[in-house]
């Protein structure tokens, strides 16, 4: 009998945890830069989602680099994340980019310091079940570099996308619409990769930028369809 209940109990277990695996989730992906005075409220709104929706929402703060053109050059931003927000604009139809600008799960755009429209979308976003599920792990191996494990649930003709997290920033901005202003980020993606799914699991290392540790950082993964829908998304400490 005594075996039997343990049984019972582990496949319980087995369960619970199998579909904590597929729990609703909103990925929110701001684009934003320093050089824009729209921006800081923004920043404001997504670090405000994120503590309220701890463990249910992932913020990816990417900053674009177009506005560096006005005096102030973003020390986070990156044309590669520029490139990022028009694949979108193209995917959604939209007749240009912008910031700031927030997309929910790769599939609705709005203005990233709309806290009201932001908080109607997330949860709308949060009673859908995640489609797939990523088990994530990652671990600091020194000379600045990240090594991520990741298994997935089947091979699929979708991306992954991994990202290195700096949790929180603050700039002293000098120049452009933001002079004399003090900014505060959150979860600045500082290192980006994305990899077609051709096996379930895998391993792959992100490189730390100079002069940050690897305790203020966290990685966060997500399964993307060609259509620029997002399915699936893990976020892990870094050990």
């Amino acid at each position: 009998m005594a075996r039997q209940t343990s049984l019972i109990l582990f496949l319980l277990l087995l369960t619970i945890s199998g579909n904590a695996q597929n729990k609703p989730f909103a990925l929110i992906e701001l684009f934003t830069s320093e050089g824009c005075s729209s921006c800081p409220k923004a920043d404001e709104v997504v670090s405000q989602l994120k503590d309220d929706y701890k463990g249910k929402v992932f913020v990816l703060g990417f900053h674009v680099d177009y506005w560096n053109r006005l005096g102030w050059k973003d020390i986070y931003s990156s044309k590669d994340y520029s490139n990022r927000q028009q694949a979108y604009a193209a995917a959604l139809k939209l007749e240009s980019v912008y910031t700031p600008q927030v997309i929910v799960n790769g599939r609705q755009e709005l203005v990233g310091s709309d806290k009201t429209k932001l908080y109607t979308l997330t949860a709308q976003a949060l009673k859908n079940k995640a489609a797939s599920s990523i088990t994530l792990s990652a671990r600091h191996t020194g000379a600045n570099k990240v090594l991520v494990s990741y298994t997935l649930p089947n091979t699929t003709n979708e991306n992954l996308n991994i990202a290195l997290v700096q949790s929180n920033a603050s700039s002293d901005v000098k120049k452009g619409e933001n002079a004399g202003r003090k900014l505060r980020h959150v979860n600045i993606v500082r290192a980006f990769k994305t990899i077609d799914i051709t096996k379930s699991s895998g391993e792959l290392s992100l490189e730390l930028p100079a002069n940050l540790s690897y305790r203020d950082c966290t990685v966060i993964a997500f399964i993307q369809k060609s259509n620029m829908e997002i399915v699936a998304a893990s976020e892990s400490a870094i050990e």
